[in-house]
């Protein structure tokens, strides 16, 4: 029973040990992985488990290595920040593997990389036809960048010399990734703010909608253009 007992408390520990170091070293340890992340991940998760399976062991024996790895991960972390030979020793470099629309067959080799996991990645990039491709990288994380031809290119209204939408009187000038004015039948007063509008306006808003409280709102955005999303929640069944 003590041991069950030990096992669980180091557990719980471990998760919320983890996470605090996690934490400390950045969002870039939940992005993309690259191998010096990998080794990371890999000797936290080893030691945690370590940690739970033996536990006739100390604590402090897992505990003190995995904040020393946290601490070796924010030096590196600093160093790769100063030296970007340093970086592309540990880390990688970007390696270009079509360029000027021909691919670079050395590259595919150096990285590991046949034509079926080209295209792939190519048709994750909504592009079915090497063809199309003007340059295309694999990044250090093993993430392949495309860059498709000018001729492939989605036509822009500049391209077609026409004039911008001009904004109508009243609508609302916003610049940026849909914001969340309403979650969950909550408004956002800092929302409201940074588009320059009040309570009022959003409950005038809704109302165009069909909506007469703001709490039958399950969701509600504004993006750029002025548009307004609302999804209204749902009944609940009787």
């Amino acid at each position: 029973m003590e041991d069950l007992t030990t096992a669980v408390m180091r557990t719980i520990f471990s998760f919320f040990f983890i996470l605090v170091l996690l934490r400390l070293m950045g969002k870039r340890e939940l992005g993309k992985l690259s191998v010096f992340d990998v080794v990371i991940s890999i000797m936290l998760a080893e030691m945690a488990v370590m940690s739970i399976e033996q536990i006739d062991k100390k604590a402090s024996l897992f505990y003190l290595p995995m904040l020393l790895i946290c601490l070796m991960e924010i030096t590196m972390s600093w160093i790769f920040l100063k030296s970007k030979k340093m970086r592309d020793v540990v880390e990688g470099s970007g390696d270009m593997i079509i360029e000027k629309g021909e691919i670079r067959e050395d590259a595919m080799r150096r990285n590991r990389l046949n034509f079926d996991d080209l295209m792939v990645h190519l048709r994750k990039k909504n592009i079915k036809n090497i063809a199309d491709v003007e340059f295309a990288m694999i990044e250090h994380t093993g993430e392949v960048s495309v860059f498709p031809k000018p001729s492939k290119l989605p036509v822009t209204r500049e391209d077609l010399n026409l004039p911008d939408i001009p904004q109508e009187k009243g609508e609302i000038a916003y610049n940026g990734l849909p914001i969340p004015l309403i979650l969950d039948g909550k408004v956002r007063p800092k929302a409201l703010q940074k588009i320059g509008q009040n309570e009022l306006w959003l409950k005038r808003e809704i109302r165009k909608h069909g909506i007469k409280d703001i709490r039958d709102v399950s969701f509600c955005s504004l993006d750029e253009r002025g548009n307004l999303y609302v999804d209204k929640k749902d009944k609940p069944p009787h």
